[in-house]
């Protein structure tokens, strides 16, 4: 088995990189950062391919996968955030934000499913976040990007059970996580983070099963049952609370 991981340098993306190396994966491993990405790599049990790679540019996307084609998981899991008014909030990062947390999802999840179907075999894992069942003022952009994300992965997963179609397409969806993000983001959360690790293993378990939305830990499930029930505008309210007290 062979699994692709975009954002593999840190995090939850190098965390999964090690839970698959212990299960016997063939892994290559895609992220900005070549250093942090070769230190990924000495900690893996089993056979990986390092990419040092910008997923913002559309064809650095594309040449990805042409020069990878046999996956037979992929994970989309390369992104960030940023905090602060939308009317103030720097423009050039939104920019490289969405190409990151959408675009680059986008094509490789299209260049992939497409070979997947044809096979009738494979599995995506789209990491998004409970930030994606809700508004997000003071981080509107982020938010709007992980429901982007949960939204197409829906109506993937659909497309696929019309389909009869064997390949599986799940989502992860976790609170805080306490990784490189908060640097990022320039935020502070108040919240419990959750451990970067114990997140990476819940997702690989419940991908394995086939599990469509993971959301690891009581409390996020509860905020995505939360985010159904409570009207946009009182919700909107809330987050623009909890928003506030992670500004820096």
């Amino acid at each position: 088995m062979k699994a692709l991981i975009t954002g593999a340098s840190s995090g939850i993306g190098k965390d999964m990189a090690k839970v698959l190396s212990s299960k016997g994966y063939e892994l290559v491993l895609v992220a900005r950062d070549e250093n942090n990405l070769k230190d990924t790599q000495k900690e893996l049990e089993t056979k990986s391919t390092i990419v040092s790679m910008d997923l913002t540019d559309i064809e650095n996307c594309k040449k990805l996968y042409t020069q990878h084609k046999d996956i037979d998981l992929l994970i989309n899991n390369a992104g960030f955030g940023d905090c602060g008014y939308f009317s103030e909030t720097d423009l050039d990062k939104e920019i490289s934000m969405i190409k990151t947390n959408i675009t680059a999802y986008h094509i490789l999840m299209k260049l992939y499913l497409k070979d997947m179907v044809k096979r009738n075999s494979g599995k995506i894992l789209n990491v998004a976040s409970i930030a994606g069942f809700m508004p997000g003022p003071l981080m509107a952009t982020y938010y709007a990007t992980k429901a982007y994300i949960v939204r197409i992965s829906e109506a993937i997963r659909q497309e696929l059970k019309q389909k009869n179609s064997k390949v599986k397409i799940s989502i992860l969806c976790p609170g805080p996580v306490a990784t490189n993000f908060n640097k990022v983001a320039n935020v502070k959360f108040h919240l419990r983070e959750a451990n970067s690790m114990d997140v990476a293993k819940y997702a690989i378990k419940k991908v394995e099963k086939g599990k469509f939305y993971i959301i690891p830990g009581i409390d996020v499930k509860i905020a995505k049952y939360f985010g159904h029930i409570v009207p946009d505008t009182l919700l909107a309210k809330i987050c623009f609370k909890a928003q506030q007290r992670k500004l820096q």
